[in-house]
């Protein structure tokens, strides 16, 4: 399982069509100082049904969920996004 944070300051682009693009995200690290990260690539994860991710998370149709790719430490690692619309918060896989 990853280590999940809840909570996550997102960039994204709202299309018109209803359509989320998340763009960047930025993390506090333990010295308490905001590290950003830039998306490289996504791919959202389409599903209706109710389902446990691998990261231990369960998620539904209100659910987004989006597979990034982040450059971090000059090595591109892939993250997961997780965004509830019914309340408007943005949580992460590392």
């Amino acid at each position: 399982m990853s280590r999940v944070i809840d909570k996550v300051d997102v960039i994204c682009e709202h299309k018109a069509d209803g359509n989320i693009i998340p763009m960047r995200f930025r993390l506090m690290n333990d010295d308490g100082v905001y590290e950003a990260y830039t998306i490289k690539g996504y791919r959202q994860i389409l599903r209706k049904d109710v389902y446990t991710t691998p990261d231990g998370l369960t998620v539904c149709s209100r659910d987004k969920v989006y597979e990034c790719r982040v450059l971090i430490l000059d090595m591109y690692r892939t993250v997961r996004l997780y965004f509830n619309t019914a309340n408007g918060i943005w949580r992460i896989a590392i």
